[in-house]
């Protein structure tokens, strides 16, 4: 480890910029050479007398330079790629491996790192393009007899086995979304969710003016009795459920809560609309509520989840087939088609078990990060699922999710507000943490200590000192 003792009076900067200006500094003096570990951050900070979150902030700048680069278990060591020596002129395109911050409010799975299984990926779409100008043209809409039987295999793995005449392929769950609740509701009419929901469907709510209800919520979802006193009290036109993996408090709806769900909804004849996104990555889940009660449900499995948000695909099944030409109606005046392209390509790694393989993938790197965060935040401090993509953070100790975001912004760190998952009434002082997409464990792992470090007192002690 290099015995580096910078003197931060040499920077005009904000303490933690001067200590990436100092790293830059020094690697063009030759003081720090390519492959010298820097201090770890407690340790430099007790040398500088700084806070900790000075130096963490000061580390994660530098990598944004591609001064260093972190290694769990190892620690930060220096890259010697200063601007000069990476041939740097204005306007020339970064490296995007460097171009990233750290950033935690979207909520997509990890992304495959596996050579193999990229170099799968990659055989797919070359396979894909040997095909390619019939793909450039208008397709009809739902997907070919192919792609529906691929859908339809795909479906099965969550126990759900409808006629290819129910199946449709769409552009995404977002875009379905709108349709069937366009085709559910008028506007004015109320429409049912979890008190705390997936923020698309309020933005959904919102663009067709649709009087959107959260419904209490326990350990295991929504209320049933606070279900059917809504249903007695507002002749709702629909429900909208994130049964598994919900997003963003990652509970999983058990079976019996499913079936007492379904039960009131064939009470008192409330459509139920499943966003599914999740639901292909637990082994072993719950059935989906199309599998209990299929005649009132309309089930969205999009893919962006259990194979990637690139992808802009999701399968939709109809509770029948009165609901199909409204539906297909719908949705071919606001989207035309889904892609043949990644239609094309999504097919293919179903039937040749690429997708399977990224399932995989993501299951055990999404496990694997859960288990970083448990080793890094105390026990109860948090809610996740072992194999959900985040946490759900409340806050105490006088943080709000309010000063919380900011701290962790001015750090490069992106969290959400629990505001825009908040149907009605005050909202929780919580956020949700992401910890999928782009970033590497090592990035993670030194975003996570950032934040324990800051959540282990008041937001007073954990401001940056200049």
């Amino acid at each position: 480890m290099k015995d580096w003792h910078p003197d931060l009076s040499r920077s005009s900067s904000p303490r933690y910029m001067a200590i990436a200006d100092l790293i830059e500094m020094d690697l063009r003096s030759g003081h720090l050479v390519a492959g010298d570990r820097l201090p770890p951050q407690r340790q430099l900070a007790k040398r500088l007398n700084v806070d900790f979150t000075t130096v963490a902030r000061g580390y994660v700048e530098a990598q944004k330079r591609g001064l260093v680069d972190s290694h769990v278990g190892r620690g930060t060591f220096v890259t010697g790629a200063t601007k000069e020596r990476q041939g740097f002129a204005p306007g020339a395109a970064a490296d995007p491996r460097r171009a990233s911050v750290v950033d935690f409010s979207m909520n997509m799975p990890p992304e495959p790192v596996d050579p193999e299984l990229v170099a799968r990926m990659r055989e797919g779409m070359s396979a894909v393009a040997a095909n390619l100008i019939p793909l450039l043209r208008y397709q009809g809409f739902g997907g070919s007899g192919m792609d529906k039987e691929a859908a339809a295999a795909w479906l099965s793995r969550r126990g759900l086995v409808p006629s290819q005449e129910r199946i449709f392929v769409t552009p995404g769950a977002h875009p379905a979304l709108l349709a069937i609740f366009g085709l559910l509701a008028k506007p004015g009419e109320t429409v049912l969710s979890e008190i705390i929901t997936y923020p698309g469907m309020r933005s959904i709510a919102a663009q067709l003016r649709l009087n959107l209800t959260g419904l209490p919520m326990d350990g295991d979802g929504i209320l049933p009795d606070a279900f059917a006193g809504a249903c007695e009290r507002l002749k709702p036109k629909a429900l909208y459920l994130n049964p598994t993996l919900q997003n963003p408090m990652t509970l999983t709806i058990p079976a019996k809560r499913r079936e007492e769900i379904a039960a009131v909804a064939r009470k008192y004849h409330v459509p139920i609309v499943e966003d599914d996104a999740y639901g292909f990555i637990p082994q072993q889940g719950p059935a989906p509520l199309a599998a209990i009660a299929p005649d009132l449900t309309w089930h969205i499995g999009g893919l962006a989840k259990s194979i990637g948000a690139g992808l802009r695909l999701a399968y939709v099944v109809a509770p029948d087939s009165k609901a199909v030409w409204p539906f297909v109606s719908a949705m071919r005046a606001n989207n035309v088609m889904a892609s043949p392209l990644t239609l094309a390509l999504a097919t293919r790694w179903i039937e040749d078990g690429t997708a399977d393989a990224i399932l995989r993938f993501i299951r055990t790197e999404a496990a694997a990060r859960q288990q970083m965060v448990a080793a890094i935040l105390p026990a109860g401090s948090y809610r996740a699922d072992p194999i959900s993509f985040n946490i759900w953070l409340p806050l105490s100790n006088g943080w709000t999710r309010s000063t919380f975001g900011s701290h962790t912004r001015s750090s490069g760190i992106g969290v959400v507000a629990s505001d825009v998952f908040t149907v009605e009434g005050a909202a929780p002082e919580a956020v949700r943490v992401c910890l999928g997409g782009p970033i590497t464990r090592e990035k993670l792992q030194g975003a996570l200590e950032f934040m324990a470090h800051a959540l282990e007192g008041p937001p007073e002690m954990a401001a940056s000192f200049f």
